[in-house]
C-alpha cells in the first residue's frame, strides 16, 4: 500500500515516519530522530519540494484526497526539521534547555 501519489514515489520510503497528521507528531518525531535520518529525509524531498507544491496547488485544498494530504503532511515534516538540519545540526533548539512547542492551532487543507 502507497501513502503518496505516483509521482512521489522516490518519497514513499520516508512516508510511513514523516506523514504525521499533527505538529505535536512531527516535533516528537523529530526529537526522536537522528541527525543522519532527518538530514536523508531532508535531502530527498528538498529537492522535490517544488514539485510537491505545485502539485497540491493543482489539487485543491478543498476535498484533497489522502495520498495528497500525506504530500502535504511530508512538506510539513520537512519544514520541521530544516532548522536542525540547516542550522542547529542537533534536533533540539540551542540553548533552550527543556524548551518544547505546544500548537494551538494545526494548520489544515
Amino acid at each position: 500500500m502507497t501513502l503518496l501519489p505516483p509521482e512521489f514515489s522516490d518519497l514513499e520510503p520516508f512516508a510511513a515516519q514523516w506523514c504525521l497528521a499533527t505538529e505535536r507528531e512531527r516535533y516528537a518525531r523529530r526529537m526522536a530522530s537522528s541527525m543522519e535520518k532527518m538530514q536523508r529525509f531532508y535531502d530527498a524531498i528538498t529537492p522535490r519540494a517544488e514539485n510537491a507544491l505545485s502539485y497540491l496547488d493543482a489539487v485543491g485544498l478543498d476535498d484533497m484526497p489522502d495520498d495528497a494530504l500525506n504530500l502535504l503532511h511530508l512538506l510539513y515534516s520537512m519544514i520541521m526539521v530544516s532548522f536542525p538540519v540547516e542550522v542547529w545540526n542537533q534536533p533540539w533548539i540551542p540553548d533552550a534547555s527543556q524548551a518544547s512547542m505546544d500548537c494551538v492551532i494545526e494548520p489544515t487543507p
